[in-house]
């Protein structure tokens, strides 16, 4: 079972539709196929009444920025909604934008946070990437919803260029965090660069991992990101590789210099609580690593008093590379890899076999006896430093 299927199963019935019907995010977004982080939904004509909804390099122009409020989808301040053309109930029917009408059955939209699919009201019709095209100008469809289908799975989220102070509701800190450093910065925007430029979520304060995910901040290794900095002596080792549908950082320190207690083994950071928050609320996560400034939708965080690992996916298998579901079994089990204090490299490497996940079978946490971790995959054209 995928992750979002087990997700699916406990929680929906617990979760009133009224607040699975919008994303848990705020404000203007970009909606994005999983297919590509680089790609965005487009008004192609602009604000004009038939202009066709197709997938474009996202740029984060008023022309790729959705609201959703009232049950519509909205832009343009308002004004236009998206809209299923004519209303027609039919496999292959494209969508445009038009002018707004309150209650307008055309333009009833219900999205789900657990599957990040946008469904076209009680029509069983959901919104479709037309033919798994990342094609400029292909012209998204609605076709028959199909729980777990990468065709219909939307991520929303924000321009690097154009954060929000806050990003959802309850959070406790920023996202637009300028530039430079501070000891006490409440940014809780990560960047993942390089061996030597990435950041890791902590606590603001001396507090175990468990009780503070909710509240936890950026540190980096650079001070430009505007968050706080580690400490000089913070790490041990550092081990960072980037395979073909994730990067991947691990290794141990002394993360007491951050707050968190001696002695404390943690607990995982990720982008999807169990209220469809994120841990921390409002966490997101940025980086050069597959494209400038693009993104990470799905992505998990280990942190404990003396070791870390920290894994940002992209691509359709994003959600299973980046499952979020082992909060128990720790870095070496959910991310297996070299940890070793004393070397410091990059690497290039192969994916690694989805946490849980043995043959077509998913483990679920509790359910004895607990498997092994996944064998650490092959890495290659590792360059190695003294230190970062």
């Amino acid at each position: 079972m995928s992750r979002i299927a087990l997700l699916v199963a406990l929680v929906a019935s617990f979760i009133p539709q009224s607040l699975a019907q919008t994303p848990t995010y705020k404000g203007a977004l970009t909606l994005s196929p999983i297919a590509g982080n680089s790609k965005c939904l487009s008004s192609q004509n602009g604000n004009a009444n038939g202009s066709p909804v197709v997938i474009a390099d996202c740029t984060g122009g008023a022309e790729q920025l959705f609201t959703f409020q009232n049950g519509q989808v909205t832009m343009y301040g308002g004004k236009m909604c998206l809209d299923v053309t004519d209303g027609v109930n039919a496999d292959g029917t494209k969508l445009q934008i038009w002018q707004c009408y309150a209650g307008a059955p055309n333009q009833a939209w219900y999205y789900n946070f657990w599957d990040n699919s946008l469904s076209w009201t009680n029509r069983g019709k959901c919104l479709d990437l037309t033919n798994w095209s990342l094609s400029n100008g292909n012209r998204v469809q609605i076709w028959g919803c199909s729980p777990g289908n990468p065709n219909q799975f939307w991520n929303v989220g924000y321009m690097a260029s154009n954060l929000p102070a806050q990003s959802q509701n309850g959070q406790t800190g920023t996202n637009n965090c300028g530039t430079g450093s501070s000891a006490s910065s409440k940014c809780q925007t990560l960047w993942l660069n390089s061996y030597d430029d990435f950041c890791l979520f902590g606590p603001p304060k001396t507090a175990s991992i468990g009780d503070i995910e909710r509240e936890a901040v950026a540190y980096c290794t650079k001070g430009t990101h505007g968050t706080r900095v580690f400490p000089p002596g913070t790490f041990k080792g550092v081990h960072w590789v980037k395979t073909p549908d994730y990067v991947q950082i691990t290794g141990q320190g002394d993360f007491t210099k951050i707050h968190v207690p001696k002695g404390d083994e943690g607990g995982e950071l990720d982008n999807h609580g169990a209220d469809g928050n994120g841990n921390p609320i409002g966490g997101l996560i940025y980086g050069n690593v597959f494209g400038n400034n693009q993104q990470f939708h799905e992505w998990t965080e280990f942190l404990s008093y003396k070791e870390f690992c920290i894994r940002a996916c992209v691509g359709p298998n994003a959600p299973n590379n980046c499952n979020h579901i082992y909060d128990e079994m720790g870095c070496q089990w959910n991310m297996p890899a070299n940890y070793n204090t004393g070397v410091f490299e990059s690497c290039e490497g192969d994916d690694s076999l989805p946490m849980g996940l043995y043959g077509t079978s998913r483990w679920h946490q509790g359910v004895s006896p607990t498997p092994r971790a996944h064998p650490v995959p092959s890495s290659s054209k590792c360059v190695k430093t003294a230190t970062i």
